[in-house]
């Protein structure tokens, strides 16, 4: 049977039709063949997974699959978002001189515009660029875009004064023979694209904040300004957004972990190194406890390993050069010995497994840590507890036979979704995390990666769970399934992980065997897992989710027993220690205060429960109790209060008051998870 080779371009459509052509179309031609409804809405097209312009041409004998973007389609937001990058560019070559440009790419949430300016900008300049975007908008003149051989778009950023974008083609686009401008107006910039038709698609917009930035991300270079902003097609989506953020700012855990005593960085310390402090130390306790007590359960093995290792060890393992970037620089000793700070745990359990010969009888070899690593992130990236330089995994690493490794994985899988159910983070997305074939970072053959692939997809399936598989985000040694959690106001946050790995137990690695049935060697697999993933970035997303306000089984004082009067103290301090006795965290406020001040300050500082003490209650041997949710509960006798707090903390149950504020005292709606 013969092939019939295509003469023209051949568009095929979602529902499966086709449109042929007998010259070269772009796009836009194509959405208005199609009909004058889509030509209107149309803002780009997606070509065989590829996000491109209506002004991209299809050309000589293509076959490819076209999907046109609409308001109504999430990706057509990033490209509005571009776009509004460069009218924000635009609008402040328009008010400031001589200004010189960077990067200006989408972020989550937005974008942003990296200038070198004579003069700083300030959020006093906001209104004034933000007037001009919008008489940009208003013009609705068309993105044009214009392609160029390399030396041609060098002489045009030449002209235009623009250095950065000379030094980009001249290294960051070496390999190119063409580059790509879009021209707005007067306004020229060199760019990939794409872009929306015109600027009239930008229904609302706003510019967020200032920060510094280093050209290319090296602080050996120019220190330039980078402005951020966002846009949406309504001012609906944006008002929403924008009370998200506020919203953030006022959950911030930076701010509230200050407020409540339960971390601090100190600079004489180092940035990025976290110091716990004691109401902290309780919560992060009471999590370890909880994972603890979930492995040993679950048949893992504790062990504890070094913060430091040879450089040998990271070596083998691939870590290092692969990650070198991202290590703290090697410690040097006599006779030219390197260490290295810890920076990822695998490599010690393995040596713990190869401390002596393995039988098939002893797999799965369960070994769980909570290990401290050191990564030497960029100090402009850091923040607070979600972004550190010294972390600790709730880590562990199994090793098993390959027929035991669908079983070991799913119970993994399991495991971090009752950890983040049982914390009431129950609204996540899975994502499977594949390597991309034509990067060459990922280490091993590609056979072991296309089975240890297939092996995680059989595991979603099985869980119910569906996830896409995005390449290029494995780990260098294996796929990985992570689980992004979305908090209460509808952020997302990678927070566990499980991975799996044919790699490092490999011959050209760590050579790992162990004795099977047949008397003769094998080769294990290893499966990397983290429910937690970071303490320090879980407890900064949990004061973050909760507000500061955890429930009853993490709170650093679980109950605060109030004294209406002074007289009524010995009988309060009684009650004090029978909660204590009980296993409970309590303490009592025996100030000379009135009792409305210290409902007031227990309410600010999140004590979930209140146990005030009058006249009655010494009489009828009682507490009033008061919720921090639902407030007055009424008197109870102190066992059965003490049988309340207990039965809840044992249920780990999770309750929370979404408020509009952090200020503390406000009802709001219950929610039960």
């Amino acid at each position: 049977m013969t092939r019939t080779i295509a003469t023209m371009p051949t568009v095929i459509l979602p529902d499966g039709s086709r449109k042929s052509y007998d010259h070269d179309v772009p796009l836009a031609q194509v959405a208005a063949d199609i009909g004058p409804g889509l030509a209107r809405a149309a803002l780009a097209a997606v070509i065989d997974d590829q996000i491109v312009g209506l002004d991209y041409v299809l050309t000589g004998d293509t076959e490819v699959r076209v999907r046109f973007l609409t308001k109504k389609d999430p990706e057509a937001l990033s490209v509005l978002r571009h776009s509004c990058a460069h009218v924000m560019a635009r609008a402040v070559m328009r008010l400031k001189p001589n200004v010189r440009l960077a990067f200006g790419p989408t972020v989550e949430g937005g974008f942003y515009y990296d200038f070198d300016l004579d003069e700083p900008l300030t959020e006093d300049d906001f209104p004034a660029i933000e007037a001009e975007m919008k008489r940009i908008i208003q013009a609705a003149e068309p993105f044009e875009r214009i392609e160029e051989p390399r030396e041609k778009a060098l002489e045009i950023c030449k002209s235009l004064c623009q250095p950065y974008k000379v030094e980009h083609i001249g290294e960051g686009l070496a390999e190119h023979e063409t580059v790509s401008f879009y021209r707005q107006g007067e306004f020229i910039d060199l760019c990939r694209g794409p872009h929306v038709p015109t600027p009239k698609a930008i229904g609302a917009f706003k510019l967020l904040s200032i920060a510094g930035a280093y050209w290319k991300g090296d602080q050996s270079r120019e220190q330039l300004q980078r402005l951020y902003g966002t846009a949406f097609f309504t001012q609906k989506e944006l008002d929403a957004y924008l009370e998200q953020l506020e919203e953030a700012k006022r959950r911030d855990h930076r701010v509230l972990g200050k407020k409540l005593e339960l971390f601090t960085i100190n600079p004489l310390v180092g940035s990025g190194l976290i110091l716990w402090l004691p109401k902290g130390s309780v919560v992060r306790g009471e999590l370890e406890k909880f994972i603890r007590g979930e492995l040993e359960d679950r048949g893992y093995l504790p062990v504890y390993t070094p913060h430091i290792g040879r450089i040998e060890l990271y070596q083998t393992s691939g870590h290092y050069p692969y990650y070198k970037e991202s290590m703290f620089s090697p410690i040097v000793l006599e006779e030219d010995e390197q260490y290295l700070l810890k920076p990822m745990n695998c490599p010690h359990h393995i040596m713990i497994y190869q401390s002596r010969p393995r039988s098939y009888r002893e797999l799965p070899l369960r070994l769980a840590e909570f290990g401290t690593v050191y990564r030497y992130e960029q100090s402009g990236e850091l923040s607070g507890m979600t972004r550190v330089r010294g972390f600790t995994q709730d880590d562990a690493h199994i090793f098993c036979t390959d027929e035991q490794v669908e079983e070991e994985f799913l119970s993994c899988l399991n495991m971090t979704q009752f950890v983040l159910e049982t914390l009431g983070l129950t609204n996540y997305r899975v994502r499977l995390g594949f390597h991309d074939p034509s990067s060459d970072k990922y280490v091993g053959d590609k056979g072991a990666w296309r089975e240890a692939e297939a092996a995680l997809v059989r595991v979603c399936k099985k869980l119910g769970l569906e996830a896409e598989p995005e390449e290029g985000e494995a780990a260098f040694y294996g796929p990985k399934v992570d689980f992004v959690v979305t908090d209460c106001i509808g952020r997302e946050w990678q927070l566990g992980t499980v991975q799996l790995d044919y790699n490092l137990p490999s011959e050209r690695r760590f050579d790992l065997e162990y004795i099977g049935s047949d008397n003769r060697p094998h080769r294990p697999v290893m499966i990397h897992r983290a429910p937690l993933g970071s303490l320090e970035r879980f407890m900064g997303v949990l004061i973050e989710h909760f507000a500061g306000a955890f429930p009853l089984w993490l709170a650093p004082e679980q109950a605060r027993v109030l004294v209406v009067s002074q007289k009524f103290e010995e009988y309060a301090r009684q009650v004090e220690r029978q909660f204590k006795q009980a296993g409970l965290r309590v303490r009592g406020d025996y100030r000379s205060e009135k009792i409305g001040a210290k409902i007031r300050d227990a309410q600010m500082e999140y004590v979930p429960y209140m146990l005030v003490v009058g006249g009655r209650e010494v009489e009828q041997g009682t507490v009033a109790v008061r919720d921090r949710i639902e407030g007055d509960l009424g008197a109870m006798p102190v066992q059965d209060a003490i049988v309340k707090l207990q039965e809840e903390t044992r249920a780990r149950t999770v309750r929370q008051t979404f408020t509009s504020s952090v200020g503390l005292g406000d009802r709001g709606t219950r929610n039960a998870y």
